[in-house]
């Protein structure tokens, strides 16, 4: 097991930057689905559920 730095900050309303020890990116929230800047998705399904995804390679 090793140590995860990750850390967020959010810009305005549903924007988020977030940086982590693999590089900086945006992120936008959009209902129950969020995008990112690397061309991951995210949408919760329901409380406990999500469902990950990639827009883009």
């Amino acid at each position: 097991m090793g140590l995860v730095f990750r850390r967020s900050k959010e810009l305005g309303r549903g924007v988020r930057l977030n940086a982590s020890h693999r590089g900086v990116s945006f992120s936008k929230r959009l209902g129950r689905a969020t995008v990112d800047s690397r061309g991951r998705i995210t949408v919760r399904l329901f409380k406990g559920l999500t469902w990950h995804g990639r827009l883009w390679r």
